[in-house]
């Protein structure tokens, strides 16, 4: 292990290009709360995962610019493909502040592969005015709202608020005030709003408004696919079992996501994707 070494790793990437930069800190003993908080801020990735070795497992705790998060799924995913080039490919369990989860990592050739077991899920209709609240933050009407999937709360680690849009045109204009933004996800206990478009029943283009942390949005969020995976189960939607993600094509950074879904209800969510190390 080479401790201390602040990596950056880009993960769910398209290939050797796109996915979301994510900061990854393996030290023998976490840093003080602080100073976690000072790396992230000046590193100003959208996460930073901080690690140490905890028995058998690791002990992980996630910072964004702003502030501490419960669950992060490309951090993780950036773990797992740090874990697999420090420590060799195979699982490695993770022990959350609020979740046990485990992650896996491999060489892909000059990539890596990494594979997360996201917390249970759950999920619930979205209030009337938190869904008011949200429409008018992105600029929306109720008629952009896509039928097939009602607006809902999905839990996959931590909160998300999921609308569905009718046109990808629509998605591809997302655009709000970062501080309205903030204040309104604070208030909900919102980690991020994901806005989707639904290609097919297995596909998806999705963006992540994440004002909470500091960003105006995150080009690829695996605890929000993980929980709209979950919001799916929960509708009965035609899933088959997997669906894949397209995300960050709008800001330039083009991400792949892929979520598997068993069948009982409430079970962890797989997300997987492939990773880049970067300089």
């Amino acid at each position: 292990m080479h401790p201390n070494v602040l990596l950056k790793i880009s993960a769910f990437s398209d290939g050797q290009a796109g996915g979301n930069p994510a900061g990854v800190l393996i030290a023998p003993q976490l840093p003080a709360d602080a100073e976690m908080q000072r790396i992230a801020a000046d590193l100003g990735f959208s996460e930073t995962v901080f690690a140490q070795p905890q028995g058998e497992a690791w002990r992980v705790r996630y910072f964004s610019p702003e502030n501490e998060v419960p669950f992060c799924g490309h951090a993780t995913i950036a773990l797992g493909a740090a874990l697999a080039q420090q420590q060799g490919e195979g699982k490695f369990e993770l022990i959350l502040n609020n979740a046990k989860i485990s992650v896996e990592g491999r060489r892909a050739g000059a990539l890596f592969a990494a594979a997360l077991q996201s917390p249970p899920t759950r999920s619930a209709p979205a209030e009337p005015a938190l869904l008011t609240a949200a429409l008018a933050l992105f600029g929306l009407q109720a008629d952009d709202l896509d039928p097939r999937l009602p607006p809902g709360l999905a839990h996959g680690g931590a909160d998300h608020l999921v609308l569905a849009l009718k046109s990808r045109a629509t998605l591809a204009a997302m655009n709000y005030e970062l501080d309205e933004g903030r204040k309104l996800m604070l208030a909900a206990g919102l980690t991020t709003i994901l806005l989707a478009y639904i290609e097919g029943p297995q596909l998806f283009h999705t963006r992540n408004a994440f004002a909470c942390g500091g960003v105006l949005e995150d080009p690829a969020t695996g605890a929000a696919t993980a929980a709209l995976a979950g919001y799916l189960r929960d509708l009965g939607w035609p899933h088959g079992g997997v669906i894949d993600l397209v995300q960050g094509e709008d800001m330039g950074l083009r991400s792949l996501l892929r979520a598997e879904i068993p069948a009982a209800a409430g079970s962890s969510i797989r997300v997987s994707g492939t990773a880049r190390v970067l300089p």
